[in-house]
């Protein structure tokens, strides 16, 4: 089976860059494979896609060597065995508050024993080869979502599920359910101890943390505080921030040649 190249990144204790894909493109993701990320989410939650746009989307990562990653739309396990079968290498679940809730997105994405995953892998047999079913288990990544204070209650219950390899930060949510007022690349001091907490939860299990950015410095500060997956944007954020600076330089310049 094809390596899941996050496990040795982890392995060796450093963080891995992930992409983040809303727009429902091929093409767009494509060129997002070909920058240099470690991994790349199909947000299927936020994003403005469905499973029909994912399947070509995870295609065009295949032109690399990229992870393919996906977001669930929620904790469903069709959805999530589906996804998996398409060729995702793992999946972010959100919205995950307790154990029980965190055993049943894992149950979905392990085979038996381990789990309750149909046995199916239509394209992930192509994709990643002809002994996906016997190697899957230990390759299928699973990022369990903490984004509410009732998932914070319960972070040691939801972090002691068999088989889960880490859990994956929300800020917005996270944000808005600890009543803060900074939605994302939070530095509010009540929201960077949260994040500590977390990390120390993650250490002491053995898992990984990840977590979601709009900035590359604030990326960045989040590698050095011990998060080992960290999303650095979205295309839709790349795209109208560029877009934005062009414009930008663009109407400086004829103001100031004229």
């Amino acid at each position: 089976m094809r390596e899941n190249t996050l496990k040795s990144i982890w392995s060796s204790k450093r963080a891995a860059l992930n992409g983040w894909l809303h727009i429902p493109s091929s093409w767009s993701a494509e060129v997002m494979a070909h920058q240099g990320y470690d991994s790349l989410t199909v947000d299927l939650e936020h994003g403005l896609l469905d499973f029909q746009a994912a399947l070509p989307m995870f295609q065009a990562i295949s032109t690399t060597s990229v992870i393919p990653l996906a977001r669930a739309p929620w904790n469903e396990p069709g959805i999530i065995m589906k996804l998996l079968d398409a060729g995702a290498y793992g999946i972010i679940c959100p919205m995950i508050n307790t154990r029980d809730e965190c055993e049943r997105f894992v149950g979905a994405c392990r085979y038996h024993p381990h789990g309750f995953r149909s046995l199916g892998p239509t394209r992930a047999r192509v994709y990643a080869g002809a002994d996906y079913e016997q190697q899957a288990n230990s390759q299928i990544v699973t990022l369990a979502m903490v984004e509410t204070g009732e998932a914070l209650d319960n972070l040691d219950a939801i972090l002691s599920v068999p088989g889960l390899d880490g859990v994956y930060v929300g800020p917005g949510d996270l944000s808005l359910s600890l009543g803060l007022t900074k939605r994302v690349d939070n530095d509010e001091p009540a929201f960077l101890d949260t994040l500590d907490r977390i990390l120390a939860a993650c250490r002491a299990h053995g898992v990984v943390a990840g977590i979601h950015t709009n900035d590359p410095a604030y990326a960045s500060q989040m590698i050095a505080r011990g998060f080992g997956l960290v999303t650095v944007m979205t295309d839709t954020v790349l795209l109208g921030t560029m877009a934005r600076q062009t414009i930008g330089l663009v109407r400086n310049g004829v103001a100031h040649s004229s």
